[in-house]
């Protein structure tokens, strides 16, 4: 039985993503980057949609599955803080003084 475009897009949890792909998935890796990985991963789709509008829905779903595949990656050799997929991580905290600035006087 072959996958539809129509059947990705009503996944909503990670394990259904990595369960439709048919992909081996470490439980505790995603329970710790869940929010990460599908942030990442969903990144990685905006980009394919976005240079390959050209691909067939299977090609389309084959280079979903590597996106998922690369994002799932990313978090085993990262953690969320270096990736900063989310905006909590870039913007630098208000009203904190860190270290380096209290001994630079």
């Amino acid at each position: 039985m072959s996958k539809t475009i129509d059947e990705f897009k009503k996944i909503s949890d990670a394990e259904a993503y990595f369960q439709f792909f048919e992909l081996d998935y470490d439980q505790k890796i995603v329970n710790i980057n869940r929010l990460h990985i599908l942030k990442k991963f969903s990144q990685y789709i905006q980009e394919i949609d976005e240079n390959s509008a050209d691909l067939s829905a299977e090609e389309k779903l084959n280079q979903y599955c590597l996106a998922l595949q690369k994002a799932y990656q990313v978090f085993l050799e990262s953690t969320p803080q270096e990736q900063k997929v989310f905006k909590v991580f870039k913007d630098k905290p208000k009203n904190v003084i860190t270290l380096t600035e209290l001994s630079s006087d």
